[in-house]
């Protein structure tokens, strides 16, 4: 069975879609996100969330600066109120992270494949 992907947002640097899968809506996040389009990035995560959490694939992103983190990672909400979780983070991403001190703030998740 073929897994049916949304188009949630495109621009000129970044393309956001969404599956379902049977534990939470899986993002998965291609391109770059600045502070051009890092509140559109907010707005798509928070119009597919159904449940406790989303999982968002961030292994496609070969650019983000800190407002996009900032969406990401949630560093102002009380960790038991974070509904994002951080899937197939690269290198460069777990880099920035320890840099702004957040490294141990996102909750990571794995996605089975083919789910």
């Amino acid at each position: 069975m073929r897994v049916q992907e949304r188009l949630l947002y495109q621009d000129e640097q970044l393309r956001i879609t969404v599956r379902a899968t049977p534990e939470a809506p899986a993002v998965t996040l291609t391109g770059e996100i600045d502070a051009t389009n890092s509140s559109a990035l907010a707005t798509a995560l928070a119009s597919c969330r159904q449940g406790a959490h989303i999982v968002v694939d961030t292994g496609e992103l070969t650019f983000i600066d800190v407002s996009g983190l900032r969406v990401l990672v949630m560093p102002m909400v009380p960790p038991s109120e974070r509904w994002i979780r951080l899937h197939n983070v690269t290198p460069y991403q777990r880099r920035l992270l320890r840099m702004m001190g957040w490294y141990y703030l996102p909750r990571t998740h794995h996605v089975p494949q083919g789910a």
